[in-house]
């Protein structure tokens, strides 16, 4: 059998999504397999369905229009839901009264699967955590009231 005629075989098996095809000639037999697809390894496949975790760019921070126009808001960027530690039982990023820099993670917004770092855009101390643990949360709602350090 000549290479023209394995590449029409070839070719019938990719154009009606056939797995093998296996072919007699003249006392000659060929068979055609079209291998799956390689599978993961367990360590790749259990790295592939972990989530993801993406940096969000942190919103310029409002001043806040209440009793302290000196405090600055960290809004949330997106919709999703809130979360103050990494994982389950771990200690929270930030609390009330901790003092943070500028590209410090302040908690996580779970969206869509992904698992987004909301991180602080300025140095200064939390004042308040505005959103309790594993809540829902809406674009630009506040998350946490920062004192801005000088």
């Amino acid at each position: 059998m000549d290479t023209e005629k394995i590449r029409s075989l070839i070719q019938l098996l990719h154009e009606n999504h056939l797995s093998e095809i296996e072919i007699e000639e003249s006392g000659r037999k060929i068979r055609i397999v079209k291998a799956p697809p390689l599978s993961l390894s367990p360590m790749a496949a259990y790295a592939a369905a972990l989530p993801t975790v993406a940096a969000i760019p942190p919103l310029p921070h409002v001043v806040s229009e209440g009793p302290d126009p000196s405090l600055a808001v960290i809004s949330s960027p997106i919709v999703g839901t809130f979360y103050k530690t990494g994982a389950p039982g771990a200690e929270p990023y930030v609390k009330t009264g901790d003092t943070v820099k500028k590209g410090q993670t302040l908690c996580i917004i779970e969206a869509m699967k992904l698992m987004n770092e909301i991180e602080s855009d300025m140095d200064g101390e939390v004042v308040a955590v505005c959103v309790e643990d594993k809540s829902p949360v809406e674009f630009g709602q506040p998350l946490f009231k920062i004192k801005p350090h000088k």
